[in-house]
């Protein structure tokens, strides 16, 4: 499969504080320090987490970059399977294509007129969906998808940017949100920590909507992050993320409606949680 990340640097960096900056130079890997202070993800890294969301999303392969999976009511396009609702059809889900594509488009991207104007999915079915992978339109999709994977990355790190004041603000003050607080930070001091948070929050989001909860429990990053507990430094979390994560899916699943069926995918999700311990 040709490689689709140019090879000019797209050193991002990620501020903890949550401010969002950019930097064009590559640099080594420098850890976070406790209250704010940035984790620079160079290159090299960046390419690598790209590659991974986009197996643990696609298989890695650019026919899995335009998917509606059974039993949904949307497609899911791109590394990150980006949500995009059919037209006054918007579930509990945050819809993240179209702000994926307005992202693309203030870095520069062209992007095909037909999507750009559009107000939602244009296939209102996933049987249609279906009918039409091999149309130009779907092809046209699949190619600027495949080509803009460094982008995508960068769009799901910022997210991961401007994650912590979100959770936080979510989390009632005091000792909840001191543990929210120095876990995010306990990752964000390795590489391996990083991209667990950057793939988890692309994979169940931040864990703030209150729609996007069985039984009042939630399933997102802040819940994970909650459920890991105090750990003792930088080296074991993402171990504990990993653990934690497992333990708050398959909660999930316990606490899910029985028509979503939503065990046939647990195996599958908890494959994907080890790849947080065996970290990049």
């Amino acid at each position: 499969m040709p490689s689709f990340f140019p090879s000019a640097s797209v050193a991002c960096l990620l501020c903890l504080a949550a401010s969002a900056c950019v930097s064009t130079d590559s640099a080594p890997f420098q850890p976070a320090e406790p209250q704010g202070a940035a984790v620079r993800v160079d290159d090299a890294d960046m390419k690598v987490i790209g590659r991974k969301i986009w197996q643990n999303e696609c298989a890695g392969t650019v026919e899995g970059l335009t998917s509606w999976n059974a039993g949904e009511d949307f497609p899911s396009l791109g590394i990150g399977h980006f949500i995009w609702y059919v037209p006054g059809r918007r579930g509990p889900f945050e819809e993240s294509f179209p702000p994926l594509v307005a992202y693309m488009q203030q870095r520069g991207v062209t992007v095909p007129a037909w999507i750009a104007a559009a107000k939602g999915s244009p296939w209102k079915s996933r049987d249609e969906f279906l009918r039409e992978q091999q149309s130009p339109r779907m092809k046209e999709l699949r190619k600027l998808l495949a080509d803009t994977v460094p982008v995508q990355t960068a769009f799901i790190v910022r997210r991961l940017e401007q994650s912590l004041p979100t959770m936080e603000r979510a989390t009632p003050d005091g000792a909840d949100r001191d543990r929210l607080r120095a876990n995010f930070h306990r990752l964000g001091a390795s590489r391996n920590g990083l991209y667990a948070m950057i793939d988890y929050v692309n994979f169940k989001g931040e864990g703030i909507k209150p729609e996007e909860r069985y039984q009042g429990q939630g399933w997102g990053l802040r819940d994970v992050l909650l459920e890991m507990g105090d750990g003792q430094g930088p080296a074991s979390a993402p171990a504990e993320f990993a653990d934690a994560a497992k333990r708050v899916l398959q909660r999930r699943v316990r606490n899910s409606p029985p028509e979503r069926g939503e065990s046939r995918w647990l195996a599958g999700w908890m494959n994907r949680c080890e790849t947080y311990r065996r970290g990049i």
